[in-house]
C-alpha cells in the first residue's frame, strides 16, 4: 500500500457499471473539502487485478457483481497473491452470508450501495486504511517476536491449563530430540524424570502463577536425561482468567560439564598435592625403616620365626612404596605422545589382551564397532591402559558363564563415542560419584587407583567419561572424544 502524496488517498474501484463509478466519484468529491481523494476505475477483472497488486493504491472498492466472476473471487485472488491492500466490498443488497464470507477472505468492510453516502463511504475508507495499517503493524510485531521465539538459544514453550503443549520453538525440539508435531501431542509431565519435581512445578504454577529458576531433569526421546533450569509464568486473558502458561527451559549441560571438569581438575590437583606430600613425608622414614631392617637382620640370630617376621615387614614396606608410586602416577598429568589413528584399532588391541580372561570366565563378547571412524590424534598406549582398566573391572563384575560384554563405537554429533557395557552386579547410586576418587575400590585387595588413572588419561585427551549403572542390571561406561579438538 503506497500513498503517492501525504494528503492524497488513492482509491481504486473495480466495477463493470460506469454509473456506479460516477456515483462513487461524486461522493469522494464531496469529501475533498476535508480530505483529498484520487480515484481510478477499471471494469475488467484481470486488468484490475494486475493494477491493484501493483501497490500503487491506498484502498480498493470492489463491486460484488463483476460479470462471470464476483467480488468475492476478486478478494480471494488478491489475498492469494499476498497483496495487503485494504478492500471494501460493495453490493446492491444486504446479504449476511456474503458479508461473512467477505470478511473471512480478508475484506476490511462491507457496504450496501443503497445505504452509501459521502460520509459513510469516507468513514469506511478511513476505517479500512487504519485497520489495514494496524494489521500490518501487528503482523510485523508478530513476525519479530516469532523470529525471537524461533531463534532463541533457550527452549521456549507454551502449555494450556492441562499442561498440554500448544507451541514450542526449534531449540525445544533440539533439546528433547522430538519433532514439534510429536511434542504438541505430549504433556509437560511426560518429560519430567521425577514425579516429585513435576508436582512441585505444577503446584507453583497453579498456586502462584509462576516458577523461577527451578532445576529439573528432563528425559529425551532416546532416554537420555538432561539437567535443565525451568521458568514459567501464567497467561491470562483480558478478564484475568488464566488460559495457559509459557516459559523458558535453559539447558544446564554445558554448565554442569564445566563444573564437573573443574571439580575433577581440583580433585586431581589435590590428589597430586597429597601424593607429593605423602611421598616426601613417608618415603624418608620408609627408607630409614628398610635400612634399619637390613641392619637388624644381620644382627639378629637366624631363627625360624624371625625370618617370617622380617618378610612380613619387608612385604608391607614394599606395598607402601608401591601405593605411593601408583598414587603419584595416577594423579600426575599424562604426557602424551599423540599420533593420528583409528580408535577401533586401540579397542581391538585391548580386547586381545583380555581375551584369555574373557574366555576363562565364559563371557560373551558383543563387538559393534562402526567402520571407517574418523581418524583422531591420541596416545595409543595411554588409551590402551585406560580401556584396559574399564574392561577388566567389567569382566570381574560379571558372573562366570553368564556375562555379556558389549563394546560399541560410533560417531555422534561431532564426537566419537566408545561404550563399554556389562551385565554385572552394577554400582549403587551413592558410589558412582566416588568411582574416580583415589583409593575408592569395591574389589578386595584393590588399590582404588585404576579408574583415577583412567580419568586422568581421558581428561588429557580432552575427552569425557560418564558412568550409568543399575544395581543387578549392569554398568555402562561412555567415553566421548570431540572431533573438533582431536583432529
Amino acid at each position: 500500500m503506497v500513498q503517492s502524496k501525504s494528503n492524497i488517498i488513492d482509491v481504486f474501484l473495480i466495477d463493470d457499471d460506469e454509473d456506479d463509478f460516477i456515483l462513487v466519484k461524486d461522493y469522494l468529491d464531496e469529501l475533498n473539502s476535508n480530505n483529498s481523494f484520487q480515484i481510478s476505475w477499471q471494469p475488467d477483472f484481470d486488468v484490475a487485478l494486475e493494477e491493484v497488486c501493483s501497490n500503487n493504491f491506498n484502498i480498493c472498492l470492489v463491486d460484488y457483481r463483476l460479470g462471470e466472476k464476483n467480488g468475492l473471487d476478486f478478494i480471494k485472488t488478491v489475498r492469494a497473491r499476498g497483496c495487503e491492500i485494504p478492500l471494501i466490498l460493495l453490493t446492491g443488497q444486504g446479504d449476511k452470508e456474503i458479508d461473512y464470507e467477505a470478511m473471512k477472505l480478508g475484506a476490511s468492510d462491507y457496504l450496501i450501495k443503497s445505504e452509501i453516502n459521502a460520509n459513510t463511504l469516507g468513514r469506511s475508507i478511513r476505517y479500512a486504511i487504519n485497520h489495514a495499517q494496524s494489521i500490518k503493524d501487528l503482523n510485523a510485531n508478530e513476525a519479530k517476536y516469532r523470529s525471537l521465539f524461533e531463534r532463541s538459544v533457550d527452549s521456549i514453550y507454551m502449555i494450556n491449563k492441562e499442561h498440554l503443549f500448544i507451541d514450542v520453538n526449534q531449540s525445544m525440539e533440539k533439546l528433547l530430540g522430538y519433532s514439534k508435531g510429536k511434542i504438541l501431542q505430549m504433556t509437560m509431565k511426560e518429560l519430567f524424570a521425577s514425579e516429585e519435581s513435576y508436582q512441585y512445578f505444577y503446584h507453583m504454577l497453579t498456586k502462584s502463577g509462576q516458577v523461577k529458576d527451578f532445576e529439573i531433569t528432563l528425559v529425551k526421546k532416546d532416554g537420555d536425561k538432561v539437567e535443565c533450569l525451568v521458568n514459567g509464568i501464567a497467561l491470562a486473558d483480558d478478564d484475568g482468567i488464566i488460559y495457559g502458561y509459557q516459559g523458558i527451559i535453559h539447558d544446564l549441560t554445558l554448565r554442569k560439564r564445566a563444573e564437573e571438569d573443574l571439580l575433577i581438575a581440583e580433585k586431581l590437583a589435590m590428589t597430586g598435592q597429597i601424593a607429593r606430600s605423602m611421598a616426601h613425608e613417608v618415603r624418608n622414614p620408609l627408607t630409614n625403616l628398610n635400612l634399619a631392617l637390613e641392619q637388624l637382620r644381620d644382627e639378629v640370630e637366624d631363627q625360624e620365626d624371625t625370618g617370617l617376621y622380617f618378610d612380613i615387614i619387608r612385604r608391607n614396606a614394599d606395598r607402601i612404596e608401591q601405593l605411593i608410586t601408583e598414587m603419584l602416577k595416577s594423579s600426575k598429568p599424562k604426557q602424551l605422545n599423540p599420533e593420528l589413528g583409528n580408535l577401533n584399532d586401540v579397542i581391538n588391541e585391548t580386547l586381545n589382551i583380555t581375551s584369555d580372561r574373557i574366555k576363562l570366565r565364559g563371557i560373551r563378547l558383543v563387538r559393534k564397532l562402526e567402520p571407517e571412524l574418523p581418524k583422531i590424534s591420541f596416545d595409543q598406549e595411554q588409551l590402551k591402559t585406560a580401556f584396559l582398566n574399564i574392561i577388566i573391572n567389567a569382566i570381574e563384575a560379571m558372573e562366570v558363564d553368564s556375562g555379556i560384554l558389549k563394546i560399541d563405537s560410533h560417531r555422534e554429533e561431532g564426537s566419537i563415542v566408545l561404550s563399554i557395557a556389562d551385565n554385572g552386579k552394577g554400582i549403587p547410586p551413592d558410589q558412582i560419584k566416588k568411582l574416580f576418587d583415589p583409593f575408592f575400590t569395591g574389589k578386595k585387595g584393590g588399590m582404588g587407583l585404576g579408574l583415577t588413572s583412567t580419568q586422568n588419561i581421558i581428561n588429557s585427551h580432552s575427552a569425557k567419561i560418564t558412568v550409568d549403572s543399575e544395581v543387578g542390571q549392569g554398568t555402562i561406561f561412555k567415553i566421548i572424544f570431540p572431533l573438533n579438538t582431536l583432529r
